[in-house]
């Protein structure tokens, strides 16, 4: 018996390293940062963890404003990652509770 992934009735120089036949016309490439099943990541969850509190903790504790009043340019980017073409400025000012509390 065969595996499917090596039947050179399926596939042309069946035994040879190509992953690109495994690639679809017009399918997005998705980048998976932790890994999947038993070779994943074993921090994945401290770093999501992570990642979320420093965000709450972010937004809780300063109040936001926009550096320009213009509007908002939503154009993106692709390389690695998804990034926007123009970024976003922001100033941040601490809340008066946490200066209360860091003294």
């Amino acid at each position: 018996m065969v595996y499917k992934k090596r039947d050179p009735k399926i596939w042309d120089e069946a035994t040879s390293f190509k992953p690109e036949r495994y690639e679809k016309e017009g399918e997005e490439k998705k980048l998976i940062a932790f890994g999947l099943g038993r070779r994943a990541c074993l921090g994945e969850f401290m770093a999501m963890h992570g990642a979320s509190f420093t965000l709450g903790l972010l937004i809780e504790c300063f109040d936001w404003k926009r550096v320009s009043e213009e509007k908002i340019d939503m154009k993106e980017q692709t390389w690695f990652n998804l990034t926007k073409l123009l970024p976003l400025e922001a100033m941040c000012k601490s809340r008066p509770i946490i200066n209360k509390a860091l003294k």
